[in-house]
């Protein structure tokens, strides 16, 4: 799915210098972090890496997607939570590629009303639109 670039509500930018192994920033100044590859591949793991950043952007951009649907379906999801869990690893093809699962915890309603609003928020949120179809998304309610 594409946007047109007159439906563009806002445009976030970012710098990244020498790559896994350095720095990235925003124009704004909101985000200035150092990034290292994690130790599990043979980095420092002295910063964050990618993977933590893009789980982090996904997770508050799902609990945005799923405060839509349950403000639609009149559900009450007040203490809820949107944890995203980021692989990266080696694909068939011999590059990298990611996989996610997306895990919402929502006290106040039943599992399967829970499995029902994740799966409709799956549909709403832009980082699901943008990976569909790219890489494994599993979700996860209760």
């Amino acid at each position: 799915m594409t946007i047109q670039h007159i439906d563009v509500a806002y445009t976030a930018v970012a710098t990244a210098e020498n790559g896994r192994d350095g720095r990235v920033s925003t124009d704004d100044g909101a985000l200035d972090v150092v990034v290292n590859p994690p130790k599990a591949m043979g980095g420092s793991g002295a910063g964050t890496n990618p993977e933590q950043l893009f789980a982090a952007g996904y997770s508050a951009c799902f609990q945005g997607a799923l405060g839509v649907v349950a403000r639609q379906e009149k559900a009450d999801i007040t203490g809820s939570t949107v944890t995203a869990s980021v692989s990266i690893g080696r694909t068939e093809a011999g590059g990298f590629g990611l996989e996610v699962a997306i895990s919402a915890s929502i006290p106040n309603v039943d599992t399967a009303t829970a499995q029902a609003l994740v799966e409709k928020a799956h549909q709403v949120c832009p980082y699901s639109n943008a990976t569909r179809g790219n890489i494994k998304v599993e979700l996860l309610a209760g």
